[in-house]
């Protein structure tokens, strides 16, 4: 079996994909399309499943020291009544952790520092992966190419492999809703690790930090393309009159720093996540809704699982195969919980909708809470060694 690999793309997905291989004794590049990331004002929720994957790859420890623990929270309406509680710790005691909260910027620099020097190139993207041969891969990239025994897809939603793959895939597609979120510039004293309040047609959340800043994220029900003129204002009327700490988020928070992102999502499922010597992966894969918190930790799997079945399968080819055929119905799976997530939450605006959601969201003990989430977040990693 060959040991070379080029990864498209040096988001989560690619990083860990990387360090997977490397840890397996392969060599690799990187090449990322962006000088610096542009998603680095976000922050994100790791579930056991996702961090798990991050142990197995050897980093586990430093992104934990890195993050806050979410044991408190759950979900309100907008004037401040609890639908659900969130149970940290029975979680913790379930599957090992609780979900960790951390700033996507510092996650992507604890995968970057787990590379071997020179394995990332930044500013370079790829225009073309073309199997030359049935045992080697060509990367053209900027004015030169690469070539090497496995080429790994990580370039996101707007996939340029994937779209040579599968050049009659209909593609990714608006899921109907906008994102805006932010960090704020200062510390802000919130009640709870993690956050959601529902309200009709909207969503808005947080995730504390360790240093006491907060992520914050808006979710809107409207056209794609729709850009207020002032983001931040255009919340504040939106969302001033919820509870706290909403407002306090917003106001802690510089009008440049805020992002603002239509969701879309790849609502056909791929036949396949291979072709040839090629593999798809996050979500260039299979990219969902953030309803469930879980892209992040389904690319992670990703990555451990291809590097555990190159690690283990005598050809590249049977390795693929069965990435593959143990990848794609459990991430296609958790995309689809997502879908029927965010229809139970901001896309509901009708009133009486609303009103019957709530209700059973009441009515629901917090052990049914809790297996509902562990079904997603019980996952074991194939050992790397």
């Amino acid at each position: 079996m060959g040991n070379t690999a080029v990864v498209v793309g040096g988001g989560i997905g690619g990083l860990a994909a990387a360090i997977g291989l490397h840890r397996i004794g392969w060599q690799v590049t990187v090449l990322e399309r962006s000088l610096t990331s542009q998603d680095a004002g976000a922050g994100i929720s790791l579930a056991a499943n996702g961090l798990r994957a991050l142990d197995e790859l050897g980093v586990g420890e430093a992104v934990r020291r890195a993050s806050r623990g979410q044991y408190s929270g759950g979900t309100r309406t907008p004037r401040g009544r609890w639908l659900m509680r969130m149970d940290g710790a029975a979680l913790e005691k379930a599957v090992g952790t609780p979900i960790m909260g951390i700033p996507r910027a510092t996650l992507h620099r604890l995968l970057r520092e787990a590379l071997p020097d020179g394995a990332l190139t930044t500013g370079s993207k790829a225009s073309a992966v073309t199997q030359d041969g049935p045992q080697t891969v060509r990367v053209d990239y900027d004015t030169t190419s690469l070539h090497a025994d496995l080429v790994i897809a990580a370039d996101g939603i707007a996939s340029t492999v994937r779209a040579q793959l599968f050049p009659h895939h209909p593609g990714p597609v608006y899921s109907g809703s906008t994102v805006l979120r932010a960090i704020t510039e200062q510390p802000v004293h919130v009640h709870s690790d993690f956050e959601l309040t529902w309200g009709p047609g909207a969503e808005f959340g947080h995730i504390a930090f360790p240093d006491g800043r907060a992520e914050w994220h808006a979710v809107l029900r409207c056209p794609a393309g729709t850009r207020p003129a002032d983001p931040l204002a255009a919340l504040s009327r939106r969302f001033g009159t919820w509870h706290h700490p909403i407002p306090a988020l917003l106001q802690a928070t510089r009008p440049e720093a805020v992002l603002h992102h239509d969701v879309h999502e790849l609502r056909t499922p791929l036949p396949a996540y291979r072709v040839g010597r090629i593999a798809l992966l996050g979500d260039a894969a299979h990219a969902m809704p953030p309803n469930l918190g879980q892209g992040a930790c389904q690319a992670l799997e990703d990555a451990v699982t291809l590097a555990a079945t190159l690690a283990t399968e005598p050809t590249i080819d049977t390795a693929l195969a069965r990435y593959d055929a143990e990848r794609r119905p459990r991430s296609q799976a958790v995309a689809d919980a997502a879908r029927q997530a965010g229809r139970m939450g901001h896309h509901l605006s009708h009133p009486l909708a609303v009103m019957l959601r709530n209700t059973a969201l009441r009515l629901t003990p917090s052990r049914a809470a809790t297996r509902m989430i562990l079904r997603h977040h019980a996952w074991t990693p194939p050992p790397l060694n």
